[in-house]
């Protein structure tokens, strides 16, 4: 992989994830600790299969820990956490390799999220990295004993403020993230433009009815449930409004949207862009529809502090509210999915999440499943 990238006609450049740097720093820090010797730079492998060489910077060395600096790069992504410091302080333990976060890494405070409660906001893959970093530096020293790291993020306290972590029950701090340890720049007008390609596309190869989702999330649910492939379909990300006015302009007569509950609800709210940043509204939206239900004021105030849709779905069912409130969420996405179209071909949708299932499907969802699936099923035997 390099790290540039063509997208919408320029070169940007990728950048690495707070999980690398804080990787990155605890090598440094740990081998500092170990050895002695001072450190200038470091190769980490990440998991998207690059290896970075990441400047070091800020090392201190005491007798029994070891503190070591990474500065983020986001590239040509707009990032709230580009330029800042990701600090590592490694210390000897008797045995085992473990860490934590510190001053500047939030703290999560609510279920529901990728770490338990208590735990300091540092991601499953970054988690692997550190303690896989740990690891290694003590078997390339000879280290038989254990080692704790500690990464810290100095600004992370007043940079949460720009960030949904609050909201999400994550206080005192950034979270520290990444699956790949690559961060790529975000080009919208790319991404758009490759989603209405690809409907294009379709639609010369003689489509008429389009399978849309927003990814590959869930494609073991519609797969099971439904046989439907979603790696068949078109993947229009965030952007469904825009895949919508594509498919009209391209002809198409149908379109099935099968997606998770926790992207699409918001569409009825006729947020048509489910971007984090652009728009939330899942708690107001599922609050609203439940008042509706009947839900009392003190229910709505619990679906108001819900951190997931999953964790609102359990309240609803607990309440006996669920099967009425997904349907009415269901009858007004339909009713802004109809007016984003113009009317001008029918759409359907399939709401689910991985936890409740199957949430609700349009009127004539069924019949649009079953002519996918056929047609599926038919291009599978031409092969």
């Amino acid at each position: 992989m390099k790290m540039e990238v063509v997208k919408d006609g320029k070169l940007l450049r990728r950048g690495y994830t707070t999980g690398s740097c804080a990787a990155a720093a605890t090598k440094a820090a740990a081998r500092m600790l170990l050895t002695g010797q001072a450190v200038q730079t470091v190769a980490l492998q990440v998991p998207a299969g690059v290896t970075l060489e990441l400047e070091i910077e800020d090392s201190v060395l005491q007798k029994e820990t070891a503190s070591c600096a990474v500065r983020k790069d986001a590239g040509d992504d707009p990032d709230v956490t580009d330029g800042i410091l990701i600090y590592a302080e490694v210390s000897r333990t008797r045995q085992g390799f473990s860490l934590d976060g510190g001053e500047g890494v939030g703290r999560v405070t609510r279920a529901g999220l990728a770490c338990s409660v208590g735990e300091a906001a540092i991601n499953p893959v970054p988690r692997q990295m550190i303690l896989g970093a740990l690891e290694a530096e003590a078997s390339a020293a000879g280290y038989t004993g254990g080692l704790h790291a500690e990464i810290r993020i100095p600004d992370g306290k007043s940079l949460a403020e720009k960030t949904f972590n609050p909201r999400l029950g994550i206080i005192g701090g950034i979270s520290v993230l990444g699956t790949s340890g690559i961060v790529e720049p975000m080009s919208e007008a790319a991404l758009i433009e490759t989603i209405r390609l690809e409907i294009h596309t379709k639609r010369e190869q003689g489509e008429d009815t389009l399978l849309l989702c927003p990814g590959n999330y869930g494609r073991d649910f519609a797969l099971a449930a439904f046989g439907l492939d979603l790696e068949t379909g078109v993947k229009c990300s965030n952007y469904i409004g825009e895949a919508l006015d594509a498919a009209v302009f391209e002809g198409f007569r149908e379109i099935l949207l099968v997606g998770h509950a926790g992207k699409l609800v918001k569409l009825a709210a006729g947020i048509m862009n489910t971007h984090s940043r652009i728009a939330d509204g899942r708690a107001e939206i599922l609050s609203a529809h439940a008042a509706l239900a009947g839900a009392d004021a003190g229910q709505v105030q619990a679906l108001m502090e819900a951190i997931t849709v999953d964790e609102s779905l359990g309240l609803l069912e607990t309440w006996g509210l669920k099967e009425t409130v997904c349907h009415s969420i269901l009858d007004k996405i339909q009713f802004h999915l109809n007016r984003r179209s113009g009317n001008g071909c029918r759409t359907e949708s399939i709401l689910f999440t991985n936890q409740a299932g199957l949430l609700g499907m349009s009127s004539g969802a069924a019949a649009l499943v079953e002519k996918i699936r056929q047609s599926q099923t038919e291009k599978e035997q031409e092969k």
